[in-house]
């Protein structure tokens, strides 16, 4: 009878040190702990192991002897297919993958499941040693699911949490610059074309009780400024025509920029708290016939790539989104290995006048 044959033993860190001659220790640091041995001896250990068809430690048995499984959870407040629409956000997450990357630390996104957050589970389950959130509501569930867990958190733009380092951008003083050229321009009847305020997805007119008591603190600063701004103007605060878009999209931008320009008397601008939704309106324009900037000015939010190549290019305020993002990761770098959080890190914005502003028709 010929013998029965089991399946074949899956190679270990011990299979590789008596092919090799070392200790198990040793291996172990060829993969976790390189700088320990001489460049001779790790590449003849890797050599050894992919002989033997050795994959590398378990990261989940480390994970669970060491308790740290060297990830970032990056959770977003909207789904992949969303997230990598907005040219913001791409921006500010290439900055802080580039700075993470090379220091053995993988990036794990938790996306928003179109509530305004993640579900909160899957907060709790995301295998991570800090946790980053990207412009979240207040209130939602994920960012209580975050806090709980007690590792070092890291917020981007909102919320703001007592307990959590934090990387923001002036948006209301960057919101009264917009306005103020505006106003220096001589435009007197000027909307706003807003991100939302809320994540319950409403899109329409929204009155001043809407904008005051927004969930999105970055809409409600954003608001505020142009508000400060056309108040300090001698222009009633309250009268401006508001439109909430429920995304930052171009084609919302679109859909309320034919609505705020259709209103009787039309507004000369259009402050909009995104660069995308500046781009939807300016089309919106062209639909009715109207010109950019001879009928309606138009100013943007973010300064992204797409403002300066837009048709006409944009006037826009400029948020520092690569450091945005490099800062974080830089502070996610110190969460990491120990630091306290410190205090808020505030960014400046600035206004770049570019084509689609003129004084009113």
């Amino acid at each position: 009878m010929s013998a029965v044959h089991g399946p074949r033993r899956r190679p270990t860190l011990d299979t590789v040190a008596r092919a090799v001659g070392v200790s198990r220790a040793t291996v172990s640091n060829a993969y976790n702990r390189p700088d320990q041995l001489s460049a001779p001896l790790r590449e003849r250990i890797l050599a050894v192991a992919e002989q033997l068809g050795y994959p590398g430690p378990d990261p989940v048995a480390r994970s669970l002897a060491t308790r740290r499984c060297a990830a970032v959870a990056f959770v977003l407040g909207t789904p992949l297919s969303t997230a990598f629409s907005d040219p913001a956000l791409a921006t500010a997450l290439d900055g802080l993958a580039s700075t993470v990357d090379g220091h053995e630390h993988s990036l794990v996104l938790v996306p928003g499941a179109g509530d305004g957050g993640p579900r909160p589970e899957a907060v709790a389950r995301a295998q991570a040693d800090v946790v980053v959130l990207y412009s979240l509501a207040d209130g939602v569930p994920a960012v209580r699911a975050a806090v709980h867990r007690r590792l070092p958190l890291l917020v981007i733009d909102q919320p703001a949490l007592p307990s959590a380092a934090r990387v923001e951008i002036d948006d209301e003083g960057g919101a009264a610059v917009a306005a103020e050229h505006l106003l220096g321009l001589g435009h007197r009847r000027i909307a706003v074309l807003a991100v939302p305020f809320c994540p319950d997805h409403a899109e329409g007119p929204a009155d001043a009780g809407r904008g005051a008591t927004a969930r999105h603190r970055v809409s409600r600063d954003r608001l505020a400024g142009y508000l400060r701004a056309l108040g300090a103007a001698g222009l009633d605060p309250t009268a401006p025509a508001v439109w909430e878009a429920p995304s930052s999209a171009r084609e919302a931008g679109r859909r309320g920029g034919r609505w705020l320009l259709g209103l009787d008397p039309r507004p000369t601008a259009v402050l909009c708290m995104s660069d995308e939704l500046a781009l939807g309106a300016v089309q919106a324009a062209r639909d009715l016939g109207l010109s950019v900037p001879a009928d309606v000015s138009v100013v943007g939010f973010d300064d992204t790539h797409a403002a300066a190549v837009g048709d006409p290019p944009l006037t826009t305020v400029h948020q520092p989104l690569v450091e945005k993002g490099r800062r974080a990761g830089e502070i996610a770098l110190g969460l990491l290995a120990g630091a306290p959080p410190g205090p808020p890190v505030r960014l400046p914005t600035h206004l770049i006048v570019r084509a689609s502003t003129a004084p009113p028709p």
